[in-house]
């Protein structure tokens, strides 16, 4: 047949949004037209679907070829389309005689040998895909992803021919293992702290009740220690909060999800993080740092040192949990759900008083003023961290 149909997903932040794929081949003069607002990434897939066909020993249609990406309102980006576009051509031109391309949806990117490449947010389409009721092709790279979710419905491929192969019924392919959820992580253990009881004590109540914490205190005396340690004395992630984090991990990192998908998001900034960086954005927005805590910790040390508009755009996301992104192409939504430690030092020089500190009242006052009142008051507790009394180290060395 001269025209065929393919189900694939598009990645708008954590929704997966469906894609139809329609290819339509008629006589006239060859080439490729790719409608449907594709993106320069989509519109450089015409040179590797070529290529990753003909490698795979199929023949590139020399014909007039008309690509649709619907719906064509939606913005689309990156290679994900390559796989369906490829399937979509060799079943338009004949050359594929699909058993049931209804009931599939394809993600994938194409290398110009037909090798499958993962592709960011797979999560994401293979829930979606699942939910509608329909089974999903991804490539091996993302099969650590997908096994989150679950083994049935989705299938991983490592190249072209593999799918073309298990469409027309004459091979199998394999499914994701299964991930347990459940798996216990190694964090960094409290007990490792020495003294500061009323830290630990202060960790123990911000953790059991879920509050934000400013911890107040000259250098060295163990505040970045103790914010690092209260991942590990919060409840453990929950099925349902570990595939949260790890859809939205997937959008940025892909690699780092099965290593980081069990543990509790530790986020920790460097102050000159800007605005973009911090709450996310770009032309598609991407997720920022705030999203990337989402159901973990996001530690902001030497929390004056970060620009105030920057600080003063997580108190929304603080109270609702998520980050409404609005940019000319496209309106996101990401989570946001975290509980935010912070750090800070008294005085510009660090020190309470004494003979360390050389601020005049007026330099100290300007220091704590670079924090707003709205901003602090996100803050459910406040908690100074003194200098640990003299020797107590050597008792413990």
């Amino acid at each position: 047949m001269s025209l065929s149909i393919v189900h694939t997903r598009a990645a708008l932040g954590v929704n997966a949004p469906p894609i139809t794929i329609e290819v339509h081949i008629s006589n006239g003069l060859p080439g490729l037209t790719m409608v449907g607002l594709p993106e320069t990434t989509v519109k450089e897939a015409r040179d590797r679907v070529r290529s990753a066909i003909i490698n795979s020993g199929y023949e590139f249609p020399a014909k007039k070829i008309t690509i649709n990406l619907a719906p064509a309102d939606l913005p689309k980006e990156g290679g994900r389309y390559d796989l369906p576009i490829a399937v979509a051509l060799l079943a338009a031109s004949e050359q594929l005689t699909a058993l049931n391309l209804e009931a599939y949806e394809l993600v994938g990117e194409l290398a110009l040998t037909g090798a499958l490449r993962g592709v960011p947010g797979a999560i994401s389409s293979a829930t979606e895909a699942i939910r509608a009721g329909r089974n999903i092709i991804v490539a091996t790279e993302n099969a650590a992803e997908v096994g989150l979710i679950s083994k049935e419905g989705c299938f991983i491929a490592d190249h072209l021919q593999t799918v073309c192969a298990f469409l027309e019924g004459k091979h199998a392919l394999e499914r994701p293992l299964a991930q347990d959820m459940a798996s216990p992580t190694t964090t960094a253990d409290l007990s490792d702290v020495i003294g500061q009881e009323q830290g630990k004590r202060g960790l123990e109540i911000t953790a059991a009740g879920g509050h934000n914490l400013l911890l107040i205190g000259p250098p060295g005396t163990g505040k970045t220690m103790l914010a690092s340690r209260l991942s590990g004395i919060l409840p453990p992630l929950s099925n349902e909060e570990a595939l949260e984090s790890a859809a939205i991990l997937s959008l940025v990192n892909a690699d780092t999800v099965q290593k980081q998908w069990q543990q509790r998001p530790f986020r920790s900034p460097h102050h000159s993080a800007s605005l973009t960086a911090m709450v996310g954005g770009g032309a598609i927005p991407a997720p920022g740092e705030i999203s990337l805590a989402h159901n973990g910790i996001l530690f902001l040390d030497e929390l004056p040192e970060f620009e105030r508009r920057t600080l003063d755009a997580l108190r929304e996301p603080i109270e609702s949990g998520q980050i409404h992104l609005s940019r000319t192409r496209a309106k996101i939504t990401y989570p946001a759900r975290f509980q935010l430690i912070a750090a800070m030092n008294p005085s510009p020089t660090g020190h309470y008083q004494g003979n360390h500190n050389r601020c005049t009242p007026e330099q100290t006052l300007r220091y704590l003023n670079r924090l707003s009142g709205p901003f602090l008051d996100r803050f459910d507790l406040s908690l100074e961290i003194p200098l640990p009394p003299p020797g107590i180290l050597c008792q413990h060395a």
